[in-house]
């Protein structure tokens, strides 16, 4: 048990770093897209399971924590979006076809919240697409 709640927080992390770099594609993170992360993970990731941190808190405010960290941080958009998907080649297991989609529609959701997709989001989504066919 210990151990799936620790991949459980590794696989929320990590979407943490993948939305960070979908968002910091073209350089900048903007409030449009943080505020759509933010609204994604209360409507929507909070009810994948039921996962808590050792806080009692929802596992899924991980993806929050990782993004705002990144920010602070101001991470490498593909630095952060190679280590998600390394994390995935290595557990592509723990992608269920819902989760899949999830992800594809809360990246999507974060690139069109600001002035529609641009060229390098465009190309980082086309890149998760085709990582998740996998």
């Amino acid at each position: 048990m210990e151990n799936t709640k620790k991949m459980g927080k590794e696989l929320y992390e990590n979407l943490g770093k993948l939305f960070y770099a979908i968002a910091m594609a073209d350089s900048r993170v903007h409030a449009k897209e943080v505020s759509k992360l933010r609204s994604f993970i209360r409507k929507y990731w909070l009810e994948v399971d039921e996962l808590e941190d050792e806080f009692g808190t929802d596992a899924a405010f991980q993806i929050e924590s990782v993004f705002d960290w990144a920010m602070d941080k101001e991470k490498d958009s593909e630095v952060c979006f190679d280590e998600f998907k390394e994390f995935y080649k290595d557990n592509s297991n723990m992608f269920s076809k819902f989760i899949k989609v999830l992800i594809l529609d809360t990246a999507n959701a974060i690139s069109n919240s600001f002035s529609g997709k641009n060229k390098a989001e465009l190309v980082m989504l086309g890149k998760l697409e085709l990582l998740l066919k996998k």
